[in-house]
């Protein structure tokens, strides 16, 4: 008979945000006149530029026609989208990569929870605590988390990410095999600076682990002495696989289109101490399980890159990034504590009178009319607070802004 791969039967009923999806539909339906506006889940709202709408249509025209019809394209992406990546994204930097080494997917949250895949089920990871929750899921399903015990993986060294240590998780004062970190950080909205994040990849070194760096949303970051790369310290391309995506940056949610860096330095042991590349077995992973990103999605994640797009992008940007300070200072003028909001789209909102962040999200919804994302949802370092978002239209941020301070 066939039996069941019963690690997915630990994993909880429903994923965070179909769980919160849930209660807000229950809500709607229950007052189907209420206007619930949604600060929770991190869609975005503005529209693609008009640099990548461009490129979308002639790539669309070029599918029309026999000589510059595409087919099945490469599974590591066209050249033409990881050469941009390599000149814009890495190159002002001081980072230089080969084309080889970068991987084109269907956006981050794939590559975060596929990677895992590389190394063996029994490596132990840690995990910034806040976390996405993508990350510990995937190390769930292939049996590598454990057991949940009082809301916690048993085979899960936790990182609590706090206001005490500035939401930058302490080095383990054991070794351990994976590493994730995330910066700037979802759901906390924090950045990490060069020095510590330095230190996060000499402890890598030493202890023969692997960093697996989600940078999904460094574009946001306009402090110049914010990391926008791990591979901005020195000894990181020996052991960090970074990943990115277009998402945020610049509208992908719908499109789908990121990026993932392998480098080839990366390596891990076999059982008897053979060094192996994980840059070639990543590549075969990939040409096995992935047809590649389509041709229409690269054509206009390259349009970003060229002078109008990266205008543009830079604009929506700001966008959004204007409402993340006009709600930390409307919510700080209201007596809260709020973290984040300054180099990411993301806040992150201390509960008043130390009320659960599941109560506190229910209060909201039921008297404001305004969804947050429950902090506990993202793990126990996130109970007494909640996240929330930037990417709403300024005028229903505005909105949801008037509802908060009416309610509190």
């Amino acid at each position: 008979m066939a039996l069941v791969n019963e690690h997915f039967l630990k994993l909880p009923n429903n994923y965070l945000f179909a769980d919160i999806a849930k209660k807000v539909n229950a809500f709607k339906a229950m007052h189907p006149k209420t206007d619930v506006i949604s600060l929770g889940i991190g869609d975005v709202t503005q529209p693609l530029c008009p640099a990548v709408i461009d490129a979308l249509h002639r790539a669309t025209d070029e599918m029309a026609q026999p000589s510059s019809f595409r087919g099945y394209g490469p599974e590591q992406g066209y050249d033409f989208l990881r050469e941009a990546i390599l000149k814009n994204d890495f190159l002002p930097r001081g980072i230089h990569l080969d084309i080889n080494e970068v991987f084109i997917n269907d956006g981050a949250k794939s590559d975060t929870g596929n990677i895992q895949e590389l190394v063996r089920w029994d490596n132990s990871i840690a995990v910034g605590d806040p976390i996405y929750p993508v990350y510990i899921d995937s190390n769930v399903m292939i049996g590598r988390a454990g057991v949940m015990e009082q809301g916690r993986w048993s085979n899960v060294i936790y990182m609590p990410c706090t206001a005490e240590n500035n939401f930058v998780p302490q080095i383990p004062n054991r070794r351990v095999d994976i590493i994730y970190l995330c910066y700037p950080n979802n759901p906390t909205g924090t950045v990490i600076s060069k020095d510590d994040l330095r230190k996060w990849v000499n402890y890598a070194l030493k202890n023969d682990a692997i960093i697996f760096y989600d940078a999904a949303y460094e574009a946001y970051i306009h402090d110049g002495s914010i990391p926008h790369s791990i591979y901005e310290i020195r000894g990181a391309r020996k052991c960090a696989i970074e990943f990115h995506s277009y998402s945020k940056t610049a509208g992908f949610t719908g499109i789908r289109c990121g990026y993932t860096i392998v480098p080839k330095d990366v390596t891990a042991s076999t059982l008897n101490g053979e060094r192996i590349a994980l840059n070639p077995l990543w590549n075969r992973r990939q040409c096995t399980k992935f047809n590649g990103t389509s041709y229409l999605s690269q054509r206009a994640a390259e349009a970003i890159y060229t002078p109008e797009g990266k205008e543009q992008v830079r604009q929506t940007i700001a966008y959004y990034m204007h409402n993340a300070h006009t709600m930390k200072q409307t919510l700080k003028d209201l007596g809260l504590t709020v973290y984040g909001g300054e180099d990411a789209p993301y806040l992150w909102v201390k509960t008043p009178n130390d009320i659960t962040s599941w109560r506190f999200f229910e209060e909201m919804l039921y008297h404001a009319h305004v969804v947050c994302t429950p902090g506990i949802g993202f793990g126990p370092s996130g109970e007494g607070y909640v996240r929330l978002t930037a990417f709403g239209s300024h005028e229903k941020t505005d909105e949801a802004l008037e509802k908060i301070k009416n309610w509190l």
